[in-house]
Formats: structure tokens, sequence, C-alpha cells
């Protein structure tokens, strides 16, 4: 059994992780603490990819970063690349889809702080910076670890999205849940049940740290 596949979706699920831990925890932050009339607005937005169909978020990201869309455009005049059929653009989907499954578990977590623990800091001369590094993120760590956890699982078995995107290009984006669409379409359920399973037992043991965080937190017993 080849398992390239494997490696390129574990590729793209660290790599898109790190991105939206990147790019979200101040997003969840603010959404946490703003007092802007936008919050609202904009959490609805990073919702989206809840209820939307992987298919109409594919489509438009499709049309973005195709060489003649707006995003896509740009980047292969600079690069001499497309973003289209390339891990690059399934890197840049799959942060997009998978918004919600890390920055909704670090905005509960950053409310759950609470202000007391960012006052008592600020009193002892910490800038709101060093509060949100050395108060705030520590006191988020479930939230931290749910949010990875959530993130990694839910990047691992894309498929929709990323097949309209990136395609199946042997190597470089033909990625598990792709790979197990075609061994079923080519009959080779033993390949296809192998893939599938592995799936089955990763998305399980994520589950289950999660219920088991959550379980501890309800006890009241440290990360």
């Amino acid at each position: 059994m080849n398992l390239t596949p494997v490696w390129i979706s574990l590729q793209l699920a660290a790599v898109t992780v790190v991105v939206l831990l990147v790019l979200g925890t101040p997003l969840a932050w603010w959404l946490a603490t703003g007092r802007s009339r936008w919050r609202v607005a904009v959490d609805a937005v990073v919702a989206l990819p809840l209820v939307l169909p992987p298919t109409v978020l594919g489509f438009y990201m499709l049309i973005l970063l195709a060489p003649q869309g707006p995003v896509g455009g740009p980047w292969l005049a600079v690069t001499g690349q497309t973003l289209t059929f390339s891990f690059t653009g399934l890197v840049i989907t799959s942060v997009l889809y998978s918004l919600p499954f890390v920055v909704q578990p670090l905005r509960d977590a950053f409310r759950g702080i609470g202000p007391r623990p960012l006052e008592t800091a600020a009193m002892l001369g910490a800038s709101r910076l060093d509060a949100f590094v050395t108060v705030a993120c520590p006191l988020a760590g479930r939230g931290f670890v749910t949010a990875i956890v959530l993130g990694f699982a839910h990047t691992l078995g894309e498929f929709g999205a990323i097949l309209m995107v990136g395609g199946s290009l042997p190597g470089e984006t033909r990625t598990v849940a792709i790979a197990i669409y075609e061994n079923v379409e080519t009959l080779d359920y033993a390949a296809a049940h192998a893939l599938s399973a592995g799936l089955l037992v990763f998305s399980f043991v994520a589950l289950l740290i999660i219920y088991t965080l959550n379980g501890r937190r309800r006890a009241g017993v440290g990360l």
C-alpha cells in the first residue's frame, strides 16, 4: 500500500495547525475580549465553514486561487507557479476550512479566564502583551490542546474542498481522504479499508483526548 498520501496529509495538517495558531490566537483573543460592534459579524464569518458544504468553499477557493483569480493571478506573476493543484493551495484552503476548529476553542478558553487574572497582572506592572503571553495563554492551555487536536484531525480528513482546489496529483496533492475515494472507485477495498481504519482510530483518539481534558476541567484537575 502506498503511504505517500498519508505523509502528505500529515504534512498538510501540521502546517495548517501552525498557521492557524499564529493567525487564530490573536483573532480568538479579540473575539473573546474585544468590544467592537463588528465582533459578532466576524464570529459568524469564522463559523461559516461549519455550515457551508465543502464543495461551496472549494468552488470559491478555486475561483480565488485560479491563475486568473484575484489571489492566484498575482501569485503566479510573482512566483511563476499556480496556487491551484499545489500544496500551497491546499494549505490556504485548509486554513480557511479548519478556521473555526481552532479559533472557537481558543475563544471559549480565553473567555473562561475572566478579567481578574489580567487585572492582577496589570497591577503588578505587566504590559498587555506580557499579560497575554504569561497569564492568558497558560491559563488557556486546555483550549490550545483542543484547538490543536481538532484542527489537526479535521484537516487530516478533508476531502471536498481540497479535491476541488488541488485535484489528485500523486506525491503532491493526493491526500489520504482522496486516496480512500479513489481506492473505492477502483474497487481496491483492502487499501481503502486500511486507510479508513487508520483515520477512524486517529479520530477516536483525538476525541478521547478532548473529552478527557473536558472531564478533568469539570473535576477541577490541572492540565
